[in-house]
């Protein structure tokens, strides 16, 4: 009889392809790669293939938000540094409220604060500034639909 591994517990196969991928377990999903240390709110759901860097800043994610495959959350940014003009990685916290959708896609970039109830269209990029709750972000640039989803809107 196979022996059942709990989620404390992973199998060989699990740790060797992690080892591989050079990426740490964590309750979302193999393919998720998690970097420093975000605080990630209950009821959150990650999917496959995404990214949070939190490494040397901070990344904060509410309660209930559902982060598509394919997310990048990353506080870093190396292209001044990678030309030759700074010798430092620029880093700025993200801050996500609850009841975020994200889309499949998407950039989170440091800096940006989204809402509390927004959604961000699948392909969007968010750099920095301060997105108000309610809003539908969609597009690069990024427009944003203020109140897009207020509850006190609803046409009905």
């Amino acid at each position: 009889m196979r022996k059942k591994n709990s989620s404390k517990n992973i199998s060989n196969f699990e740790k060797k392809f992690l080892k591989l991928i050079n990426n740490k377990k964590n309750i979302f999903h193999p393919l998720v790669w998690i970097s420093g240390k975000p605080k990630i709110g209950k009821g959150t759901y990650i999917g496959g293939f995404s990214e949070i860097n939190s490494k040397n800043s901070s990344v904060l994610i509410g309660q209930n938000c559902d982060i598509a495959s394919f997310v990048a959350i990353n506080v870093a940014d190396s292209h001044k540094k990678c030309i030759g003009i700074s010798k430092k990685i620029d880093r700025e916290k993200i801050i996500i409220g609850n009841n975020v959708f994200i889309g499949s896609h998407c950039a989170i970039l440091g800096g940006a604060e989204i809402g509390d109830n927004s959604v961000i269209a699948a392909g969007t990029i968010v750099r920095r500034g301060k997105i108000p709750p309610n809003s539908l972000v969609i597009g690069n640039p990024a427009k944003i639909k203020k109140n897009f989803y207020k509850k006190n809107n609803d046409p009905t």
